[in-house]
């Protein structure tokens, strides 16, 4: 069985996981021989994410994120969802076998260090589509699918998220919501870009803004949204681990990353992305940015994480 040493190794990359406003909402549970992962639903952001999907899509990337922590320090992670019915907040019960760990397991560790959201536009520089399908395969192995929505689809994806963004932007309680995960808490003003002219797919913007653009070229990241089959809980889990695995390939492949999902926190809205985008085949979790951000650019600091003696407890 891993070490109580190992496991505190394993959380400090697994709270490195992305989360809606970097809100980090988890809790996790250090036992013999397993590591519980719990929703901490009093960090929800409840005007942003009024039925807490973003929060468990959260903690689905974290869970992710400590899979390959494990795999890395040569444990296999057997996970075992939503063990608890009568514990909403239980999300997933870990337990361990030894595994030497590959060479695939060392370079995504890696890459949880090397990960960094990036806001800013992307240039025009093409992202090879080689690597754009090898990230989007990476959603299959939990049950997901990345939609990589063609650019004559954009203006279907454009509507709603412009309509989301002229909401919020009369909307006191979310205004209030995001001033409080601007700038210290959340998503630190040096992470945060100002916001897109009209014309641009609109992305969120936080209340405070220090990061400057690279390029005052149009936008040209290409846009995957994550989705699942059917729409319940264990799907909003599997949607963050595949969100986690999608962007962790990304980054070893050397591409450039940033969340987006203000408009699935309304319903009429997220309906819309299922039926223009989706086709009414599947159900959106999230949206990603993907890109190439040349080596020139200014380089993102880490957003601040909690620590992990404060998101877990042993017993």
């Amino acid at each position: 069985m891993p070490s109580i040493t190992t496991c505190r190794d394993a959380l400090e990359l697994a709270v490195r996981a992305p989360s809606v406003h970097n809100t980090q909402p988890w809790r996790w549970r250090i036992q013999r021989g397993r590591v519980d992962l719990f929703a901490d639903f009093g960090r929800q952001v409840t005007a942003t994410d009024p039925l807490a999907r973003a929060l468990v899509v959260s903690c689905g990337a974290a869970l992710h994120h400590l899979e390959v922590a494990f795999a890395m320090l040569g444990w296999q992670a057997e996970i075992d969802r939503l063990p608890d019915p009568d514990r909403r907040d239980h999300l997933a019960k870990v337990r361990f076998t030894p595994r030497p760990p590959s060479d695939l397991d060392i370079r995504l560790a890696a890459a949880i260090h090397l990960r960094r959201s990036d806001r800013r536009r992307y240039p025009g520089m093409p992202v090879p589509a080689r690597a754009l399908r090898a990230v989007s395969r990476c959603a299959s192995e939990f049950g997901a699918a990345a939609r990589h929505v063609p650019d004559s689809m954009l203006s279907e994806l454009a509507a709603p998220m412009r309509r989301a963004a002229a909401r919020h932007a009369t909307d006191t309680n979310y205004l209030a919501e995001l001033e409080q995960w601007s700038g210290c808490h959340g998503v630190p003003a040096r992470n945060a870009p100002a916001a897109r002219s009209s014309g641009e797919l609109p992305v969120r913007v936080f209340s405070e803004t220090e990061l400057s653009e690279y390029t005052d070229e149009p936008d040209s990241a290409h846009w995957l949204v994550v989705c699942t089959p059917h729409d319940n809980r264990v799907s909003q889990l599997r949607a963050g681990q595949a969100t986690s695995a999608i962007l962790l390939q990304a980054t070893h492949l050397g591409l450039a990353t940033s969340l987006q999902s203000e408009p699935l926190g309304m319903l009429d809205l997220r309906d819309q992305i299922r039926t223009t985008v989706l086709q009414k085949c599947a159900y959106p979790h999230v949206m990603i940015r993907v890109g190439v951000m040349p080596p020139a650019a200014a380089p993102l600091e880490s957003t601040p994480r909690r620590p992990v003696t404060e998101v877990s407890e042993t017993s």
